[in-house]
């Protein structure tokens, strides 16, 4: 078998099974990204911030069948299989592209949106409501108190009728004995929820990009073999060939 033929098939015979695993870790990318922003959907309003995260997870619902077609269509040197293949990973290679471009200009008007959001938010706390909720969720979770420092609370209604206190999840986890005293700050978590909530949406996102760059690479190469498998292929002779004949 020719030498470039050979490395060819084995390199998409390598790939189809990368991207049956591919599916499962973008799904799984995809989903933590949607999961993350359910927790805090209090304080991002734009949906639109899910597209990129929806498309990882279309992309990853066809990814293992696409596998499939790719180890049958190697093994066979299908010329049609193997271009409905070619044509697949350019789509799919262009659909990663744009979901990379989304999360870029996302990214860059985050800071605006989550500060708008969270000030609303933080505003209409109650301590029962369902904005209540979210608030306290945010601040145990991510060990946080206020938008951008604890003492962001003493301009609320809730803290200025509630003796100039804020809310229990403030206190740190460790302490009992904690009351929501503004002059007692060593028993509270201190820094703001903005800057936290903001470094957590880009360090997924970071990790995420950097997935889909990695997938996006290794699609690249896979197009190329199916160019070298279909041109070669055709100059050598018709017909099904073993892949270690």
């Amino acid at each position: 078998m020719d030498c470039g033929i050979f490395t060819s098939k084995s390199v998409l015979l390598f790939l189809s099974l990368v991207f049956c695993a591919a599916g499962a870790a973008l799904a799984y990318i995809g989903t933590y990204v949607i999961h993350s922003y359910i927790n805090f959907n209090s304080f991002i309003q734009d949906k639109y911030a899910l597209v990129p995260a929806a498309i990882t997870i279309g992309i990853s619902v066809v990814m293992f069948v696409i596998g499939l077609v790719g180890c049958c269509s190697t093994l066979r040197e299908s010329k049609c299989g193997l271009c409905f293949f070619f044509l697949v990973i350019m789509m799919m290679f262009a659909a990663e592209v744009t979901a990379l471009v989304f999360s870029s200009i996302y990214q860059g008007k985050i800071s605006g949106d989550l500060q708008r959001s969270m000030n609303e938010s933080f505003s209409m706390y109650d301590g029962q409501g369902t904005e209540s909720k979210g608030v306290d969720y945010l601040q145990t979770q991510l060990q946080c108190c206020g938008v951008n420092y604890f003492t962001s609370w003493s301009n609320t209604t809730w803290s200025r009728s509630q003796n100039n206190t804020v809310p229990l999840s403030c206190c740190k986890n460790s302490i009992t004995q904690c009351t929501g005293r503004m002059d007692q700050p060593n028993l509270l978590n201190v820094m703001g929820c903005e800057l936290k909530l903001k470094s957590l949406i880009e360090d997924v996102w970071g990790y995420a990009t950097l997935v889909i760059q990695g997938f996006a690479i290794v699609k690249f190469f896979g197009m190329t073999s199916v160019c070298v498998i279909t041109c070669r292929s055709g100059n050598r002779r018709r017909g099904y060939q073993p892949l270690y004949a």
